[in-house]
């Protein structure tokens, strides 16, 4: 197995289903998604999306 690990600045509902729908259709399975917290503010600086893959499949 291999990992995919895409970071996302902005944090929005719309970006973080862009970057899921691009990477899945590419064949990545999505595994799981973390949040970074600025320190003061309830709404996460960044967002880490984790993806998995058969390390059979060829890259894309």
């Amino acid at each position: 197995m291999i990992y995919k690990v895409v970071e996302a600045c902005e944090v929005t509902d719309e970006s973080l289903e862009a970057i899921l729908n691009q990477w899945t259709q590419k064949g990545w399975r999505f595994d799981s998604l973390q949040f970074a917290m600025r320190e003061g503010n309830r709404r996460p600086g960044m967002a880490f999306i984790f993806f998995t893959r058969d390390d059979r499949t060829t890259e894309v």
